[in-house]
């Protein structure tokens, strides 16, 4: 069997050796960089929980939905402009590896201008429309219109990490991100204790370790992984290509939208718990910034599904692509009962450090958010892989549509909190809205895959 090449630049070929090695080797970059960006994400939680009181931390949890919605569009795209980049890369077709990455970075400064000026003019309308809190709605309108206005930092971020992966390189975006976290917590502390800062403080050191994140990726792209790749931008490579900048929206954009249709749910759900009051509006927060914490791996683990058949479809390799499907559904199978165990064990420690001394009813409520979700983290490690594979094999509309599996479900997890079950309800929302996105995505990669021999 071949063996994967790695070049000093970091870029990996992910069409040879073994698939559950590769996936391994490939994904754990991307687990730790998410657990280090949810470790600064925790550490903002903690400190604004702590320093500043549960209202100012309903106020950051009931800006989430947006923040998904908005940011979540953004990252998607982003990693959806990174697979035809990803094909040429498997298929050593540098010539269009150039251009994808040219009109990639093109549309992107497209999405950031559009973005950051409709955001910051919207932010108070939604917010108003999603029945915030009045005792939150002040410092969740601030924080939200800082979040909004560093979308640029966001989208350089996003993508020039995403073109280290299509490449190969899963390994330089996490040194990086662990800088960035490093200093993140660092600029919470500084600007909400000695500067005496509110919410403000914690949004703008988030979008500042994103930028300087976001700014090593591209550095290291250019000093490192282009010459590596001997990769030449010539004056016709910088040049605007209709053929690809249609290819790059056709993939990059549905993507977007399949995590804002996604979002829309969120949206929906934060509606429900807003109406449940400021109490339940803490809870969700602590305990789904806890839960975060353990899920994001699961999806670091299908980005990785996304590049690895992406790069092999560019190649050629359906039965590479096979075998990979089956040997990520056992890493997410077993990483989903270790979650499971570390919650079990661990809960009362990690709410009692995010909320301290808080209502009692707000930690029983950030307890109970916990123990549900974690019995059914399955479905959500389930749908990072099968959802990723139809992405990296260019299915992103299929995608969008098990997108819109999450927005029934959440949506249904909303009503039922509103209606009958309280709570309950928005604990049992998201695990719903995982398993109709599962269901969907698994029937359509056995589809897909009968299709492609």
């Amino acid at each position: 069997m071949e063996t994967a090449r790695q070049t000093r630049s970091g870029t990996t070929d992910l069409t040879v050796g073994r698939p559950l090695t590769q996936i391994l080797r490939f994904s754990l970059p991307l687990v730790l960089g998410t657990l280090f960006q949810q470790l600064y994400s925790f550490a903002d939680t903690v400190i604004v929980g702590r320093c500043l009181g549960t209202d100012a931390l309903g106020a950051v949890g009931t800006t989430y939905s947006l923040n998904f919605l908005i940011l979540g569009f953004i990252q998607g795209a982003c990693v959806g402009f990174g697979i035809p980049a990803a094909e040429a890369f498997g298929a050593r077709d540098k010539n269009n590896l150039q251009k994808y990455l040219v009109n990639g970075a093109a549309l992107c400064a497209a999405l950031s201008a559009l973005f950051t000026l409709l955001t910051t003019l919207t932010a108070v309308p939604l917010l108003t429309l999603m029945h915030t809190p009045a005792e939150l709605f002040d410092d969740a309108a601030l924080y939200i219109r800082i979040i909004f206005l560093g979308i640029p930092a966001t989208v350089l971020y996003n993508y020039s990490s995403s073109v280290l992966r299509a490449m190969g390189d899963s390994r330089h975006p996490l040194y990086f991100l662990l800088a960035a976290s490093i200093l993140n917590i660092a600029l919470d502390w500084i600007l909400i204790v000695p500067f005496h800062m509110g919410v403000d403080g914690a949004a703008i050191a988030t979008v500042f370790s994103q930028a300087v994140s976001g700014l090593l990726c591209t550095w290291w792209f250019f000093a490192r992984t282009a010459e590596g790749e001997k990769l030449h931008f010539t004056a016709n490579d910088l040049r605007l290509s209709w053929h690809h900048l249609r290819r790059l929206a056709c993939i990059g954009l549905p993507m977007g939208f399949e995590y804002s249709v996604s979002a829309i749910g969120a949206v929906i759900m934060q509606d429900a718990i807003n109406l449940l009051g400021s109490a339940a509006v803490a809870a969700q927060t602590a305990g789904e910034k806890i839960r975060q914490m353990f899920t994001l791996p699961m999806e670091s683990v299908g980005m990785a599904m996304a590049t690895y058949a992406g790069q092999n479809h560019g190649a050629g390799r359906p039965d590479r692509i096979r075998q990979g499907i089956r040997d990520g559904c056992k890493i997410q199978l077993c990483y989903c009962a270790a979650a499971w165990a570390a919650i079990f064990l661990c809960k009362e420690y990690a709410v009692g450090l995010v909320l301290g001394d808080a209502d009692p009813a707000v930690t029983t409520g950030a307890l109970t958010y916990l123990s549900v979700m974690s019995l059914l983290f399955a479905f959500h490690g389930l749908l990072m892989i099968f959802r990723n594979t139809l992405q990296g094999l260019g299915y992103s509309i299929q995608a969008v549509i098990s997108g819109v599996g999450e927005l029934i479900g959440r949506s249904l997890g909303g009503v039922l909190a509103v209606s009958r079950l309280g709570f309950l309800g928005i604990c049992l929302a998201n695990p719903i809205a995982w398993g109709l996105a599962m269901f969907y995505c698994i029937f359509m990669v056995m589809r897909v895959m009968k299709k492609e021999g």
